[in-house]
């Protein structure tokens, strides 16, 4: 078997797609949104940094994994005040969302590792990562994360805020775009804005996320479309922030890709009357 030309999903033929089957290779699925983040960085930042966590992941593992399409517009309807956002509603996004997982498990992928690069579309991958592996029925195992919880302690260490200041458009969203991308950074736009009230129990974190979840509608809180520390960006900070994110993601292929896919175990002494598809779908 000769080895595929490329990890990226999209310049594959299907012949060479069913061969990365047979591979047991995994994928990862880039997810991120197409909206505001501040007046210095374009509306691009969470679907390019998704995009290349997972294609920097993929160059340590190349023989393991696949990179797709990214899914590029996501939940950001609380953004909708400042021009350019796409958003998409929450049933809609899931539903989306699902298809694209359960088409890779139509066709044989056993392993689905979502890669999210927007902090609201969370709620929305858990739903989709658990119902990627209900209604494949034991045949695939999908799961979701935010590339920023790969790193959340290097983070802690090296950041130079409080709390607040890794919020969005802030100290680590600016310093890894401004690694990967520095030439679009609009420098001389730079700035910091900490609008939420001061709250024992509710602030806007990557790093130290608070206990409760809430999202107001931004422009609430914020002027600039900013939500924390911009100012306190490197590319020093990016470079950590980045290579330690890609490496755990490596690990983490690794490990999902020699993860078993056990059998489940029905407990009913009878088996029941209903068939349980009519639950299974969302």
């Amino acid at each position: 078997m000769s080895k595929l030309p490329s990890f990226y999903y999209e310049k594959l033929t299907w012949e060479e797609i069913q061969q990365a089957i047979d591979e047991n290779r995994v994928i990862l699925l880039p997810v991120g949104s197409t909206e505001q983040h501040g007046r210095h960085l374009p509306m691009e930042v969470d679907n390019y940094l998704a995009r290349e966590v997972a294609v920097g992941a993929a160059k340590l593992v190349p023989d393991d994994v696949l990179v797709m399409p990214n899914i590029s517009y996501g939940f950001n309807t609380h953004h909708m005040d400042f021009p350019g956002q796409i958003t998409i509603t929450g049933k809609t996004f899931i539903e989306y969302c699902l298809c694209v997982t359960k088409s890779l498990a139509y066709h044989g992928f056993k392993k689905i590792i979502i890669v999210d690069g927007h902090g609201s579309n969370m709620p929305f991958l858990d739903i989709v990562a658990r119902q990627t592996n209900i209604e494949t029925k034991g045949k695939a195992l999908c799961t979701a994360l935010i590339h920023t919880s790969l790193a959340l302690d290097v983070a802690g260490k090296i950041r130079t805020t409080e709390k607040g200041g890794m919020g969005h458009a802030c100290e680590w969203e600016t310093s890894m775009y401004m690694h990967l991308n520095e030439g679009e950074v609009r420098m001389d736009k730079i700035e910091d804005e900490y609008g939420l009230p001061d709250s024992e129990f509710h602030w806007n974190e990557l790093q130290a996320p608070s206990p409760i979840l809430m999202m107001e509608w931004w422009t609430t809180f914020s002027k600039s479309g900013v939500s924390g520390t911009a100012s306190a960006s490197t590319k020093d900070k990016g470079k950590i922030l980045y290579d330690v994110t890609i490496e755990r993601l490596a690990r983490l292929v690794k490990e999902f890709k020699a993860r078993e896919i056990r059998p489940r175990h029905d407990n009913h002494p009878n088996k029941p009357e209903l068939d349980l598809d009519y639950l299974l779908h969302f």
